[in-house]
């Protein structure tokens, strides 16, 4: 029962009706049982610095920032964590007394999704496909955290991966690129694993992939960060190929689970979140 003693948590965007974070958050505060709500709450650009200030009076237990705040919001935070300030990008707000800590828990999603399915990093040539937040997330977060052999970027703008190369270098890993125009074949071959991080085969361009078996050939583990649907036609194509697939549904239950660490200190209940995604993602 929700009463003066219970910690409110939330997500904050535009739109957020269709996030999947309430359920997920809820179901871990349940399973823990924990005096603990989670609401998501529509917040305009111009209301931001509005908003972080009224969690931060009503004493918020903590805040998950998404589209299309996770750079806006660096403007106020008291402090960064580490990969926060090398992403330069902000998913989840930490209330210390009187500071507003920003982190990125994205990559650390990726990272625990691929270590869940017994993937491990450490040594392994890594293709990354995308330039965006989340690329740039999962890019750099294995670069602080793993010893790589190397990360390659597949993209469509060589200024752009050019410009994420350096930061990722910057992180501390060996980073390569390459063009979606290229023979992509060879790209793959070259990666032990491969995280597809754009938001092509998404709904409604179910239809859409990348790549193809042909291309995954050397039977990479590939990894979708995409879960709507599930089961997207790149992952059907890496199956066909004889890859091992992961899908989206990791990343986004483990980045929450890094989030209620955060907040909580403690273990979160990852099943009872992975549950939750499932069942609403079925309900569709």
């Amino acid at each position: 029962m929700v009463d003066a003693r219970t910690r409110v948590f939330a997500v904050i965007g535009s739109p957020v009706e269709h996030s999947l974070s309430p359920q997920m958050h809820n179901a871990s505060f349940a399973e823990l049982g924990l005096n603990c709500i989670y609401v998501a709450h529509r917040v305009e650009a111009g209301e931001l610095k509005d908003a972080v200030a009224g969690f931060k009076a009503l004493k918020y237990g903590g805040v998950n920032v998404t589209l299309p705040h996770k750079q806006a919001v660096l403007s106020y935070v008291s402090e960064l964590s580490d990969e926060a300030r090398a992403i330069g990008a902000v998913n989840t707000l930490e209330f210390r007394k009187s500071r507003v800590v920003g982190h990125n828990t994205d990559g650390v999603g990726a990272l625990n999704a691929l270590r869940e399915a017994g993937v491990e990093v450490d040594k392994k040539r890594v293709l990354i496909i995308g330039a965006g937040g989340a690329a740039r997330a999962i890019a750099i977060t294995l670069a602080m955290r793993c010893d790589v052999a190397g990360i390659t970027l597949l993209g469509r703008r060589k200024e752009k991966l050019i410009a994420l190369a350096r930061d990722v270098e910057r992180a501390g890993a060996g980073v390569t690129t390459a063009l979606l125009g290229d023979d992509l074949r060879s790209v793959v071959e070259e990666s032990d694993i491969v995280i597809h991080a754009t938001p092509v085969g998404m709904h409604p361009r179910t239809d859409e992939t990348l790549l193809r078996a042909e291309h995954l050939a050397s039977k990479p583990v590939v990894m979708d960060i995409v879960y709507t649907p599930r089961e997207t036609l790149l992952l059907r194509e890496a199956k066909r190929a004889g890859c091992k697939t992961i899908d989206g549904v990791g990343m986004l239950v483990h980045q929450g689970a890094e989030a209620e660490r955060i907040w909580l200190g403690v273990e979160p209940g990852v099943e009872a979140m992975r549950r939750a995604v499932l069942e609403a993602l079925e309900d569709g």
